[in-house]
């Protein structure tokens, strides 16, 4: 009898314990359950576009004579205007070419005298009446080509010897002069370095790069993902490393029409035209993010977007009375930014939205 008692009573403490540790165990559960207040505010959709900061217009200096860069004229930094001297090219010839130029400055020296003589001769025949006018106007033209072509000889022979000559009062030189009026960016020769002339067959030397800085355009690459969303004239937020705190905004310009691979992501280049920067100082090459603009909403409603659950098309939102009462709200929603969506409607501003505590992960 004894035994049967103490078994009931071990029963009944093990049923207890069980009991205790399950109410418990909920209420703890329950105790979890944060609520987060339901506010308004704004939101924005945006598409990121990462690069840098660039000249609008970059140009890229170089010869069309090859030789050595005898001289430097101007420094990186410095404003130089269309027509200045940047580069005095001194040139190089090989020495065949030296010799041909020298050889042919004697030929021709031997092809003009022989012209002036004849010329001198049949010049006193004319005055005699003795030849006819064609005739003498045949000899003078061939005396003056012949004397044009010695002149072009001692020319060409001037040149590969100094580098400058002089054609009828006007100087020709190997001076390379600025294209446009601007700053210049990069110098990428020096004193004593070779020049390969740019022709139709080759790029040639680069020697300096010059830009305008007065126009800088940002320069980047957005996402295939987010550029069917994007249109010429949105607005855009930048902001530059090199200026921390501080954006810049500016108007989207340009979208390229074709992708290019980057890393094995798909890309697409846009322009981004900075507006009025102020007293800002921008340099070329500054990285930079720039937001573009897809969308934005003021005063609506919103809800942390981790709190929104979809099923089977419908979406809902779990929400807490002022008497702790849980109840599943079905909403429709607007505009997401990732962390927050908006709620255009089945819910209001100062509703508490229920956040459960994560589920844990038990092993088997």
């Amino acid at each position: 009898m004894f035994k049967k008692i103490l078994l009931s009573i071990t029963l009944i403490v093990a049923a207890g314990s069980i009991l205790f540790f399950a109410i418990d165990g909920s209420a703890k559960k329950d105790s979890d359950i944060k609520t987060v207040e339901i506010e308004k505010g704004s939101i924005v959709d945006k598409a990121l576009a990462v690069g840098r900061i660039e000249p609008k217009h970059e140009i890229s200096v170089k010869s069309k004579i090859s030789g050595i860069v005898k001289k430097v004229y101007a420094e990186v930094g410095q404003e130089v205007r269309v027509g200045d001297p940047l580069f005095d090219i001194g040139p190089d010839p090989t020495p065949i070419e030296y010799n041909e130029a020298k050889r042919q400055v004697e030929l021709m020296n031997i092809s003009f005298s022989s012209a002036e003589r004849e010329y001198n001769r049949k010049k006193g025949l004319q005055d005699k009446q003795l030849i006819s006018d064609q005739e003498f106007d045949d000899i003078e033209t061939k005396y003056e080509d012949a004397k044009l072509r010695w002149k072009l000889s001692k020319e060409k022979l001037s040149l590969l010897e100094s580098g400058h000559t002089e054609i009828s009062n006007f100087k020709i030189d190997n001076i390379i002069r600025s294209p446009i009026s601007g700053q210049i960016l990069a110098c990428l020769v020096e004193e004593g370095d070779p020049v390969v002339p740019l022709t139709s067959y080759q790029a040639g030397t680069e020697l300096m790069s010059l830009a305008q800085m007065d126009e800088l355009v940002f320069k980047g690459n957005v996402d295939e993902i987010d550029v069917g969303k994007l249109r010429v004239g949105m607005k855009a937020e930048i902001e530059i490393g090199a200026i921390p705190n501080e954006k810049l905004t500016g108007i989207l310009a340009t979208i390229s029409p074709k992708a290019h691979k980057e890393e094995g992501a798909i890309l697409f280049e846009v322009e981004i035209r900075l507006d009025d920067l102020g007293d800002k100082i921008l340099r070329a090459g500054y990285s930079a993010n720039a937001d573009i603009i897809i969308n934005r909403k003021e005063d609506i409603v919103l809800v942390p977007e981790r709190l929104v659950k979809i099923e089977d098309s419908i979406t809902t939102v779990e929400v807490m009375d002022s008497l702790g009462t849980i109840d599943t709200v079905i909403i429709e929603t607007g505009l997401s930014d990732g962390i927050y969506i908006e709620v255009v409607s089945g819910l209001k501003g100062g509703e508490k939205a229920v956040e459960r505590p994560p589920k844990e992960i038990t092993a088997d």
